[in-house]
């Protein structure tokens, strides 16, 4: 059986070229405002961004910052250096191309104004997730960028297979956020700041004890986010979102984000074992596997998602290097990829729209009918594939000095890199060639070029490969140079050039383009071999996550059976029991349990009260009368009461013996209409030795807590803090009603909202039945 993931996508691009077709006949739509208004926005960002180039490039970075939680450390604090400055262009200029492209790509569309509110959300996640400086401030647009992305790729929710890739990506990506928080946390404790800047200041934490935990941690929020295997998965799922959304989500921003951390994060926790290793191993074998699968798809949007987790693969790689030169390598790669796989992937979008399917083994002869697309494919082709003049060889060329850099993994990274690339040489071929050149065959609809707004975009990007490759100079100081010295920590010379003489990286270059070309000519026979690999393989990452959900719903499933009952015996029992082992596992593995030397003497009056607990308790137990346990449980709190005002604390007594009395009238009216107990609704013998059991347990952990607590040194740091604060802070004299109605506002406005909720509910019912009553009246006063 094909790779269900391969299959699924097929559906999709079925349907999405079926919208494409009805949408034919339709009346064309006026502009989208809100399409204007992102573009617009995204067109300002990329200008203002654009004028602190050379703020940044002179060494300068701006930060901007006001509190935001100031007692717990946290700040909205953005960070403006040569790393964040790279991306915010990224993010914001291709934003401008995208939303423009998608005025007319999603013009037939229903829902297109929720569509650009969804972009722009994502835009805004993107840049404050690039520019925060502070910990949880970047936490906060990192999971914003998860939730943005799900409601991208769920967009056309009708469709099960967006519906079931957008949960995917939801639950990988989100799943690694809550890894990433505690690792940020982690970090900003054994930093002794959540600010980037400072910890960046500070230098390496490899020698922290927090460190191993923390490297972790925040490599699964990285690797999630950036799809690297085994988390890669998700990634060419998410190509049922329109193709927008592919080229700007999953290609030139979202799926960076990982790396964008791993290169931020870089003077902190890089240079070690662990990350070493680590983002070799994951970019290695995400780079080489990916090239790989990419050959086996058929659908044209598959394939370059394919080609991204290569490209993501070799930045992880890349980073993994402590040379300068892997560095640079990385800068470059980063924004050589940007260009020609946001064209490429509007490219696809361009022939889909137009053609009628995205299926490459339907396409042929387009060069006549869409010259402007093919012209705008081969450049952005080229440039993926690495050939001069373009930009895309100068990042080639860096990649494999790179590569040579890394002393220890030499061997294995330089083949890797060679395959790989030489896999993205046929991918190019696949992509910009095959579709367009050969006989001409029949399509869906009748191919030509689209309108302005949809080529314009990729063809400036593509032109901008083709000028960057002519003239690196215009960002090798700029942007490549200052992006590189941020991530490595310190001064980096770059000085990009096309011609470096003949060298080794040349002559791998050349062992790529032949190899290259060879796999290209061979692509059916790959692709054969391919789909017969996929169909033996027993298991596939797709498929595992399917049964890990699947697992996940049948134990909620039989977790729900087993404590759902309905019985409140059992909820009570359940509840009781795990409250009971919980203390005493925790006051054994804590070697606190201690048993005190002296007893203080207990007074007349003392022992009277416990008495009345006692007796109030085993009344309550034996009688068979409602209303005798009712009471009798009135005695056991009213004896609590009792002990709060012995000891001084009247307010706790007061409202301990109110809640009492309430609780007794409350339960009083309603539980006086059930039945009366019968020797059947106990449990029997063997339930009343389990009730025993439960109760001595949970009397003997809450007394084993007291004794523990009292054994121990009293820490007063909270209680100075409220009675120093108490009438600075909060200007009240009454600590206890300071700390309610303050300090623990929302506490105290939780508490009032449960017992408004229970009020209205209360009302509710007796309302409905006095119409009940009335109801039934009036039956039968009619004839």
């Amino acid at each position: 059986m094909a790779d269900r993931a391969a299959q699924e996508q097929e559906t999709i691009g079925a349907e999405e070229t079926a919208d494409a077709e009805a949408a034919v006949g339709a009346p064309r739509r006026t502009m989208s405002p809100s399409g204007l208004v992102t573009a617009t926005v995204a067109a300002v960002l990329t200008a203002l961004f654009a004028l602190q180039i050379p703020t940044v490039a002179g060494g300068t970075a701006v930060i901007v910052a006001m509190d935001w939680l100031p007692g717990l450390d946290v700040r909205l604090s953005f960070l403006i250096d040569g790393l964040s400055l790279l991306f915010a262009l990224m993010i914001s200029g291709i934003g401008v191309i995208v939303a423009l492209y998608a005025l007319v790509y999603m013009a037939h569309y229903d829902q297109r104004e929720r569509f650009f509110l969804y972009l722009l959300l994502f835009m805004v996640s993107m840049l404050g997730l690039v520019l925060a400086d502070n910990l949880i401030t970047l936490f906060v647009f990192w999971e914003l960028t998860t939730v943005s992305s799900f409601l991208l790729i769920g967009f056309t929710h009708e469709k099960p297979e967006a519906r079931r890739n957008a949960l995917q990506a939801l639950l990988v990506t989100a799943a690694g956020g809550l890894a990433l928080l505690a690792g940020l946390v982690l970090l900003g404790l054994a930093g002794g700041s959540f600010e980037l800047s400072t910890l960046l200041a500070g230098g390496s934490l490899a020698d922290h004890r927090l460190y191993s935990a923390i490297l972790v941690l925040v490599l699964l929020g990285a690797f999630t986010k950036s799809a690297q295997v085994p988390f890669h998965f998700w990634l060419p799922n998410a190509m049922a979102a329109p193709t927008p959304v592919s080229a700007y989500l999953h290609s030139a921003t979202m799926v960076k984000g990982g790396v964008y951390l791993l290169a931020r994060l870089n003077p902190v926790l890089g240079g070690t074992d662990g990350w070493i290793w680590s983002l070799t191993i994951a970019g290695t074998v995400t780079a080489v596997w990916a090239s790989i699968w990419a050959m086996r798809q058929t659908d044209l949007k598959l394939v370059l998602a394919y080609t991204t987790l290569m490209a993501l693969g070799t930045l992880t790689l890349l980073l993994a290097g402590e040379e300068p030169v892997t560095v640079i390598a990385a800068v470059t790669f980063l924004i050589v990829h940007s260009l020609y796989k946001a064209g490429l992937f509007l490219v696809v979008g361009i022939i889909d729209h137009e053609c009628g399917t995205r299926d490459r083994g339907a396409l042929s002869g387009l060069r006549y009918a869409m010259p402007i697309t093919m012209l705008i494919a081969a450049i952005a082709a080229l440039s993926m594939a690495g050939f001069p003049p373009f930009l895309g060889f100068i990042g080639k060329e860096l990649k494999y000095e790179g590569a040579i850099a890394m002393a220890a993994e030499t061997p294995i990274v330089i083949v890797a890199l060679v395959l790989a690339s030489a896999l993205m040489v046929a991918v190019a071929g696949i992509v910009a060639l095959a579709p367009f050149f050969g006989k001409p065959v029949e399509t869906p609809r009748r191919p030509h070029d689209p309108p302005f707004l949809m080529w314009v975009g990729p063809a400036a990007l593509a032109v901008l490969g083709l000028s960057l490759g002519l003239m690196p100079g215009l960002i090798d100081g700029t942007l490549v140079q200052p992006a590189a010295i941020a991530v490595q920590g310190h001064p980096v010379e770059v000085k990009l050039a096309l011609w470096h003489g003949v060298n080794v990286p040349l002559v791998l270059s050349l062992v790529t383009v032949a190899l290259g070309v060879t796999f290209y000519r061979a692509r059916h026979v790959i692709a054969g071999l391919l789909v017969r690999v996929d169909d033996a393989l027993p298991i596939t990452a797709d498929r595992s996550y399917d049964r890990v959900l699947d697992g996940l719903k049948n134990l909620a499933a039989w977790q729900t059976h087993l404590l759902q009952s309905g019985l409140l015996r059992r909820y009570m029992a359940t509840t009781m029991a795990t409250i009971a082992a919980a203390i005493i596992a925790t006051l054994v593995y804590g070697g606190v349990l201690v048993w005190p030397d002296t007893w203080a003497p207990v007074s007349f009056i003392e022992w009277t009260v416990a008495a009345l607990i006692v007796v109030g308790a085993l009344v309550a137990i034996r009688t068979h009368s409602i209303l005798t346990a009712i009471c009798a449980l009135g005695v056991v709190g009213t004896g609590a009461a009792l002990v709060f005002l012995l000891y001084g604390a009247v307010d706790v007594a007061m409202t301990q013996l109110l809640v009492e009395t309430l609780v007794i009238v409350m339960i009083s009216v309603a539980l006086l209409r059930l039945p009366r107990f019968r020797g059947a609704a106990h449990p029997g013998r063997g339930g009343r030795m389990r009730d025993a059991v439960l109760s001595i347990a949970l009397g003997a952990a809450v007394t084993a807590t007291m004794l523990a607590v009292l054994d121990g040194s009293l820490d007063r740091r909270v209680t100075d803090f409220f009675e120093a604060e108490s009438v600075a802070s909060a200007f009240g004299r009454n600590v206890v009603n300071v700390i309610l109605v303050d300090f623990r506002a929302l506490d105290t406005l939780g508490e009032i909202a449960v017992v408004a909720i229970a009020g209205l509910g209360a009302y509710g019912m007796i309302k409905l039945r006095r119409r009940t009553e009335r109801g039934a009246n009036q039956e039968e006063r009619e004839p």
